[in-house]
């Protein structure tokens, strides 16, 4: 195998062979002359002469592309699109004359382009129910079990392992709706020729306005989807791509965000990312287990985020009702943004599938805290049960708590702060007692009941309606 040219790491590590299929040339160059068949066939409907013998034969070669003479074609004349006009025209001798006919190079373009998107997007879709699945098995296992919260990475009031779980999958059904947006509302360019007049088939139909109308309707049906965009330029409008690019972006920031979690909890040593038996997580500290899945993933993100850019610049950028500058950018950033978060859910997917948790670390972690958290309750009892003075028992709980603190931060020595309260007196209460009052379930609130309610109303029902859509243990690359 050579190894002398760039090669993407998009394609050579993290994508799909799916994905990579959907925007390989095969799949683009497939689509063309499904393209050219459609508008053959809706002209001969149409009325223009036309006959199925020649729609006949286009379709016997639709899929057996002969790359190697629009190769050499294209050497020739420098135009990718009359390369494989001509090259489609060796093959159908009786239907060359009419490939082709009236469209201008961005009807298979760009109508390809919507098309390989879409396509593109469904599987994206597909994939972010997979990790939604995942992550709910993952919710419903662990919504009892106690945890300490944080806010600004600082201790905080308790909630469980699964109740956590629910935040990340709230927000990719957030992104979930977005696709399924996006998807609903997909058009076609249709055949609006050079700049988007419909001039010359309005030439082939003698002037009948209508059979123009009909041309993108028939195209649009045939092609699968419910209807063109009812005006253009001679290319759709790229806010097109810019509106793909934000769903995929937005998968990007909900994928990232769990993946920070995930590192932080894998430093506080609560939950792991899967680590394979023969992995190897540093190449010099050989007992290390790095969340190097997780790290990717933030990784992937972070370049789509930044790659939406390209989508914004290059809609504001377009010139009146065509300009070439849109060309090359999105010939990168649209692939590539649908590469990464391709890569980006199959790690999710993966993590989320075999997540590592430690209940007696997180116990551990818990009980040092609670302590501090247990003190509103403390007090309340002692006010409801012995008459005591809040106020006054307030100020003895703020004493006592930097009293503890100290020892912990600058002595490392252990939480003291129960039996502090229970030596003093004010708050009549033993340290037995005290005890009792630790059970951490009894901090969590309403996090198991939230769990459940959200799981049983808001994500079954959309596992139930994408309930076919497979969900094979996800594998990666590397």
């Amino acid at each position: 195998m050579e190894k002398n040219t760039y090669e993407s790491p998009l394609s050579a590590r993290y994508a799909s062979k799916e994905m990579k299929y959907i925007f390989s040339p095969d799949k683009k160059f497939r689509t063309w002359r499904k393209l050219w068949i459609a508008l053959a066939e809706s002209e001969m409907e149409l009325g223009l002469p036309i006959t199925q013998e020649q729609i006949d034969e286009l379709k016997s070669h639709a899929d057996d592309i002969n790359y190697d003479v629009a190769q050499e074609r294209e050497k020739l004349v420098r135009h990718d699109v009359m390369s494989h006009v001509y090259a489609y025209g060796v093959q159908c001798p009786k239907a060359k004359g009419i490939i082709h006919l009236g469209a201008t190079s961005c009807y298979v373009g760009d109508n390809t382009d919507i098309i390989i998107m879409t396509e593109g997007l469904q599987l994206i879709r597909n994939k972010l129910v997979t990790v939604i699945r995942n992550l709910s098995k993952f919710a419903d296992e662990y919504k009892v079990l106690p945890t300490l919260a944080f806010t600004h990475f600082q201790p905080a009031q308790p909630t469980t392992v699964g109740k956590r779980a629910t935040l990340w999958i709230q927000e990719l059904l957030m992104d979930l709706e977005d696709v399924e947006y996006q998807l609903s509302k997909a058009k076609l360019l249709g055949s609006k020729g050079t700049t988007g007049t419909q001039a010359s088939f309005l030439e082939l139909f003698d002037g009948d306005h209508e059979k123009c109308k009909e041309l993108d309707k028939k195209i649009a049906e045939k092609m699968g989807f419910k209807a063109c965009f009812p005006v253009s330029g001679q290319t759709y409008s790229r806010k097109l791509d810019s509106q793909f690019l934000n769903v995929l972006a937005s998968i990007a920031q909900s994928a990232s965000k769990f993946s920070n979690d995930i590192r932080l909890l894998q430093h506080l040593k609560e939950v792991e990312e899967p680590f394979e038996k023969n992995q190897i997580g540093s190449s010099a500290m050989a007992y290390k287990r790095n969340p190097m899945r997780s790290e990717r993933i933030g990784s992937l993100s972070r370049y789509v985020m930044c790659d939406v850019l390209n989508g914004y610049f290059t809609t504001a950028t377009q010139w009146f009702e065509r300009t070439l500058d849109d060309s090359a950018n999105k010939r990168l950033s649209v692939p590539e943004a649908f590469l990464a978060v391709d890569g980006i859910l199959s790690l999710y997917a993966n993590v989320a599938d075999g997540l590592v948790v430690y209940p007696k670390v997180i116990e551990q972690r818990l009980r040092k805290e609670l302590p501090f958290m247990a003190t509103e309750n403390i007090m309340m009892d002692a006010v409801k049960k012995r008459g005591a003075d809040r106020q006054q028992l307030h100020e003895k709980i703020r004493v006592h708590s930097m009293a503890a603190s100290k020892v912990i931060k600058e002595e490392g020595g252990e939480n003291d702060l129960l039996e502090r309260i229970a030596n003093d007196e004010a708050f009549g209460v033993t340290l037995e007692e005290l005890e009792n009052i630790l059970q951490p379930e009894k901090y969590t609130g309403r996090a198991k009941e939230q769990t459940e309610d959200f799981l049983n109303d808001y994500v079954n029902p959309i596992l139930e309606k994408y309930k076919d859509i497979e969900s094979d243990k996800p594998e990666i690359n590397v």
